[in-house]
């Protein structure tokens, strides 16, 4: 896992330029230091500036980057982030077409795959990554991301070209590109829709997920390479329950891959249970029957005393995490954190930071943050669960009647957000008709089959929604949190084939038991717990300790004391927050405190240009 950045510009150099170029490529790369504390690297030429993070993972000695195909006068130079998990096949199927190899890495198999397939090297990976080459012979930049965004890349043009980077941060290293936001950015912040493309920050955007990006003096074209297909399904319920079970079983084993110590975060949910079991077994085969996988949770200090109940949790974790751990046979720790430790003023600038966002969840993100920090001790690869609830059908918009129904993303209703945007009414974004143009958009572009049902048709649309949308801020939370500590997390249910069998796979069988996942419980039937296997959906544990309300209301109204912010922020909306008594603040009410005080700090590091 790495970070990437760099640019290509078709404007003619001038003998001065050399100096100042080499200067901006090294200041871009260096911001990206956290995502590659292992080493660094930047390489220049005529058109193009390409740098790179390093955290070492696979081949450590031979991994270098950015990577040149030879050392002298390279045609192609190459900076890679994240993992490619066929990358043995791909290596065996190279040297047969003539490659010749100087390391293991998969880095390097990248670089000869370009070289054999050009852009369409993008169909032939399989994993999580997002890589910039160039290539000078044909004088063109590709970029390319992984199919289901695991890895970010974000890109702004320049003065004849553009610059490209795995954060914003690094972008804004560059001389002509500047952090600006306006009422499109704020827009697309805080509607809560995860559009793939736009970002809060003006001129900058995402490559899609699963598309790719090329420039070259003809100029700049995008396509997507993968995308959700609707397919017929045959299979009855028993073979459809065989072949998930040969899926995640072959995403599991095929992300074991490292050089480093890994782990696994096991948060006594089905997700993360059935994934752990998988992985120890594998260990086990590969290892002796002694191995053990390290598997982790988090906790609060007050949670056993404290815990009360919210539309996102129904219980506490930290028994189930235990009893699947001794279940599985894992080195299992809970990380168990003290709320009050929640609202340093360090921990939350830092989160913010890693973001490059205003918009998160508060607590759950500096709580991930400081747990990503103490797992950082003693692995450097961390496995998690996450994408269960889009592939299996997880989450409780999928059950309930009010959000089937629901002309509107499903999460705006079930999470409360609707109601937790604390901006200024007098900016008139208009997000509700932003909303409503957008999740119409969002319908037109769902596949379907000619012969669906109602009930296969609206759950095949909840389902792509899910995967396209919701999972991305998931996806982004986990990649930034976890690589400003310099640890690499995979996501095994993020399987390209694995996402394309359940996308095609009917509703009925989906939910054959009468409830969620019902496909991920058969598949599960003997690796978990049964408290565990049907154990209903609870999401990351946020603490209920009334001082850390107390706390967050002290900090929101810091936060509003500044003119900026009040300028943002609706008072209307966030007084009543700051009135009520600690212990009896909602999830809801917290929320908007949340993000007046990521508002603040995101404004304090940032200083973007408000063009509102």
């Amino acid at each position: 896992m790495c970070g990437i950045t760099g640019w290509a510009s078709f404007r003619p150099p001038t003998d001065h330029d050399a100096p100042a170029r080499a200067s901006v490529i090294e200041a871009m790369t260096a911001t990206l230091t956290p995502r590659g504390p292992d080493a660094g690297g930047v390489w220049l030429g005529e058109h193009a500036a390409i740098g790179h993070r390093r955290l070492a993972v696979i081949d450590r000695t031979g991994g270098v980057q950015p990577m040149t195909d030879r050392a002298e006068s390279p045609a192609l130079v190459l900076s890679y982030s994240g993992e490619v998990y066929n990358h043995h096949r791909l290596r065996s199927e190279l040297c047969s077409r003539g490659h010749d190899f100087r390391t293991r890495s998969d880095t390097e198999v990248v670089l000869r795959a370009y070289a054999e397939w050009g852009e369409d090297v993008a169909d032939h990976l399989e994993g999580m990554f997002a890589l910039a080459v160039w290539d000078t012979r044909a004088e063109r930049l590709l970029l390319v991301r992984d199919r289901l965004g695991v890895k970010p890349l974000y890109w702004a043009a320049v003065d004849g070209g553009l610059a490209f980077a795995s954060e914003p941060k690094a972008l804004f290293a560059h001389p002509e590109i500047r952090p600006r936001v306006d009422a499109d950015g704020l827009r697309e912040a805080y509607s809560l829709l995860f559009n793939t493309g736009p970002t809060v920050w003006s001129g900058v955007r995402e490559v899609e997920p699963g598309g790719l990006l090329v420039l070259d003096r003809s100029g700049i074209r995008e396509r997507r390479y993968w995308q959700l297909e609707a397919r017929p399904h045959g299979d009855g319920r028993d073979k459809t329950v065989e072949r998930f079970g040969e899926l995640v079983g072959r995403a599991a084993r095929g992300q074991l891959e490292a050089d480093v110590p890994l782990c696994s975060l096991l948060s006594g949910g089905i997700d993360s249970t059935v994934l752990t079991a998988l992985l120890a077994d594998e260990l086990r085969l590969c290892e002796g029957p002694s191995a053990r996988i390290r598997s982790y949770a988090v906790d609060y200090s007050d949670q056993a005393a404290e815990f009360t109940g919210d539309v996102l949790r129904t219980g506490h974790d930290t028994p189930f995490a235990t009893e699947a751990g001794a279940f599985i046979g894992t080195d299992h720790s809970t990380v168990v954190l003290d709320p009050r430790a929640l609202l340093d003023p360090e921990h939350r600038r830092a989160v913010v930071v890693a973001r490059d966002s205003p918009i998160g969840v508060g607590d759950m993100d500096t709580s991930l943050y400081l747990l990503f920090g103490e797992i950082r001790r003693h692995s450097t690869v961390a496995l998690s669960g996450e994408a269960a609830d889009e592939v299996f059908g997880g989450y409780p918009w999928f059950h309930s009647p009010k959000a089937l129904a629901a002309r509107t993303f499903p999460w705006l209703l079930v999470t409360g957000d609707e109601a937790a945007m604390p901006l200024n009414p007098g900016l008139d974004l208009r997000i509700g008709e932003f909303r409503d143009d957008t999740y119409r958009d969002s319908l037109a572009a769902v596949p379907h089959l000619d012969d669906e049902t109602p009930t296969e048709h609206r759950q095949r649309e909840m389902q792509y929604l899910s995967l396209t949308r919701w999972l991305r801020q998931l996806l982004h939370r986990k990649d930034r949190l976890s690589m400003a500590q310099g640890l690499e997390v995979r996501v095994p249910y993020c399987d390209h084939q694995l996402v394309e069998y359940a996308f095609s796979t009917p509703w009925e069988l989906k939910s054959f038991d009468g409830r969620e996942k019902s496909l991920l419980r058969a598949v599960g039937a003997g690796l978990a717990p049964e408290s565990v296997l049907y154990r209903p959906k609870n999401h990351y544990p946020a603490t209920h300790h009334p001082d850390y309300n107390r706390g967050l209301q002290n900090m929101a109204r810091d936060a509003l004391a500044d003119e900026t912010v009040r300028s943002l922020a609706d008072e209307t909306l966030v007084k009543p927050c700051l009135d009520t008594a600690p212990d009896q603040l909602q999830w809801g009410h917290r929320l908007r405190l949340e993000r007046v005080v990521d508002l603040a700090l995101w404004l304090e590091h940032h200083q973007p240009e408000l063009a509102l």
